[in-house]
């Protein structure tokens, strides 16, 4: 029994959870660790993090050990620690996250979200196992569909794409092609080769557009039920349609500026998330909404064990949902690597001067919003903020004291990060920054990428309202 760990942590996370009694729910708890990324169980512990102890006889947690065993598959061996605090016991049980996955407690699967545990699926069990064997549900083959029912002019298409990007790549033939990319398996092309390079129109792709003058009133209506390598083209033409233009006339340039009402390469980016990332053997279609100063995504499918926080930290280890059409996509050129679309797309905003995309979790999907101005809500708080500056430039608001406050906390803070905690956009959170520089309080040292913030001044700490 190891007994290296004597701390008790202040509260319930992904990794920690606390149990008054043992029971099942300890055993579940420790199960949906297992499944993600490992974790501790505190026996005798309130769910506020009071210490409640427990009473331990001479064999209780080698009995408890037993129970674990004998009720989870594959069997896990959590490490038992007794703690003595306030005089009182605590059990703590820690696991690993387990190599190949899922592990079950009698039957049942569990994965961490957050600070609570959370029963998969049956299709939630298959995708976690093909991760865990490095593998997913596209490289495996489509019933009753051959090479007969995909397009070998798409397939040339691919290839040439390939060819074009890595010259020294020697491609003989189609069927080489196909074999070496794990696209055929026997007499049947997988998954991910008939979703990008069918020869028909089918239902499985399906993407619907709608351009909206308001909420009620549908200006443009078009679905898209191609392969989904065309399907990437087809939805930014459609997007492109419905967006504006404006030329920017400037006396110190030449040639006049054009600028979208979006940054192109962000809404390319997350068409590319939404269109690689879908589930496809979900019976919902992906959902694009144009109105006229927002755009709304939706996508069949969450992200597998990875939090909206940690997207938009960039703390996480991408695994893509379609391993074969993520590298396909990857090899083809439209995409450069994995795991750096949501911190681009939060990037190409920021360097627009627009508002942070709104990522959250809808109906088992994943929603994505993006405004091409501050959301009303912002605008008077930003107005109302700014109007507290011009009253005294000695005084800090209480927006601007958050940032001080946060950037003291953690100096290599990005803007975008930085607009999320403060709750204000990327503009406003960039207005606030200048006011605090203009005042001396904070300046930054370094370029925007590897640079930090150092906050020069004391601010007065009776904030104007």
């Amino acid at each position: 029994m190891n007994n290296t760990y004597t701390i008790l942590p202040t509260a319930e996370s992904d990794r920690v959870e606390f149990k008054t009694t043992f029971n099942d729910e300890v055993i579940i708890s420790l199960v949906a660790f297992s499944n993600t990324r490992g974790g501790a169980v505190y026996v005798g512990v309130s769910d506020n993090g009071e210490v409640k102890g427990i009473h331990l006889g001479k064999e209780t947690i080698q009995n408890w050990i037993n129970e674990i065993k004998n009720k989870t598959a594959p069997v896990i061996y959590p490490d038992a620690v007794i703690l003595n605090i306030e005089n009182k016991s605590v059990v703590s049980f820690r696991v690993s996250e387990y190599p190949v996955k899922p592990v079950s407690i009698k039957g049942r699967y569990y994965k961490r979200i957050g600070n609570a545990n959370h029963s998969l699926s049956v299709s939630d069990v298959v995708d976690m196992h093909l991760q865990s064997v490095n593998s997913s549900w596209d490289f495996y083959p489509r019933p009753g569909k051959t090479v007969a029912d995909i397009s070998l002019e798409k397939v040339q298409k691919a290839i040439n794409m390939i060819t074009k990007r890595h010259p020294d790549s020697h491609i003989e033939s189609y069927e080489e092609f196909l074999q070496k990319n794990e696209l055929i398996k026997g007499d049947s092309v997988t998954n991910g080769c008939f979703l990008m390079f069918s020869k028909d129109r089918n239902i499985f792709t399906t993407i619907q557009m709608g351009h909206f003058a308001s909420e009620t009133v549908i200006k443009d209506d078009v679905s898209t039920s191609n392969d989904i390598i065309s399907q990437i083209e087809e939805v930014m033409s459609f997007i492109i349609k419905h967006i504006n233009k404006e030329i920017i006339i400037s006396s110190h340039q030449i040639e006049n500026i054009q600028r979208w009402q979006y940054p192109l390469d962000g809404i390319r980016e997350l068409v590319l998330n939404m269109i690689i990332h879908r589930d496809y053997r979900s019976s919902a279609d992906s959902l694009i909404k144009i109105f006229p100063h927002h755009i709304i995504f939706y996508n069949p499918g969450v992200p597998e064990n990875i939090t909206i926080e940690q997207l938009l930290s960039d703390d996480y280890i991408s695994s893509p949902r379609n391993r074969q059409i993520a590298q396909m996509v990857k090899d083809i050129g439209l995409i450069e690597k994995y795991g750096t679309g949501i911190k681009r797309v939060c990037n190409l905003f920021a360097d627009y001067n627009l508002p942070a995309p709104e990522f959250k979790i809808v109906q088992g999907g994943f929603f994505v919003k993006v405004w091409d101005t501050q959301p009303t809500s912002l605008k008077s708080d930003l107005k109302s903020d700014l109007k507290s500056d011009l009253k005294s430039d000695l005084k800090t608001t209480v927006t601007e004291q958050l940032i001080l406050d946060i950037v003291s906390a953690n100096s290599k803070i990005a803007i975008p990060q930085l607009a999320q905690q403060t709750g204000k956009g990327i503009t406003a959170t960039k207005i606030y920054i200048n006011k605090l520089k203009e005042k001396g309080m904070l300046r930054r040292v370094g370029p925007a990428k590897g640079g930090h913030w150092e906050i020069t001044g004391k601010s007065v700490q009776n904030y104007e309202t």
